[in-house]
């Protein structure tokens, strides 16, 4: 089969022609370039993110941070947990409602962001790209991922 006979799906170079292989991929090098920064925080990125959410808003539901890490509670409980085991989190029953599950900073949690705040620079230093590009970036990626959920039947 000659090079023309290939059809685009197979050609060389088509997987980079295809938008969810460079976003994964993308998401792949994030991943490569954010585990020795999170290594030494001792948390993996799907940690870092928990923490992320409440050094913003501390005290939120399991609920609430699912909602914004898009991730279900079987998913996001295990990651919890391991967080408070190491000691950075408690978890405690909200009292105006028992069945809500509230999840609260601990002082190690508080001094870890101080450790953390130096990830987002050396993030975008290994983007290699400015903060008015990477604004602009973001703002498309959350216009993507809000036309892909609303395509999905998903709720934002």
């Amino acid at each position: 089969m000659s090079k023309t006979d290939l059809s685009a799906d197979t050609a060389p170079g088509a997987l980079d022609r295809l938008l969810c292989f460079g976003v994964y991929s993308t998401g792949l090098a994030f991943n490569r370039v954010y585990k020795p920064l999170l290594d030494r925080l001792g948390l993996t990125y799907p940690q870092y993110l928990v923490m992320v959410v409440l050094w913003q808003r501390d005290g939120q539901t399991v609920g609430e941070l699912g909602d914004q890490l898009f991730l279900e509670s079987n998913t996001l409980t295990p990651l919890i947990k391991r967080l408070e085991a190491a000691g950075y989190l408690t978890r405690r029953r909200d009292t105006a409602d028992e069945r809500v599950v509230r999840v609260f900073l601990t002082e190690a949690g508080r001094d870890l962001a101080g450790e953390a705040a130096c990830v987002p620079d050396q993030i975008l230093a290994a983007c290699g790209i400015t903060q008015e590009q990477l604004g602009e970036l973001q703002s498309t990626l959350l216009t993507l991922r809000r036309n892909l959920r609303a395509s999905a039947g998903a709720e934002d």
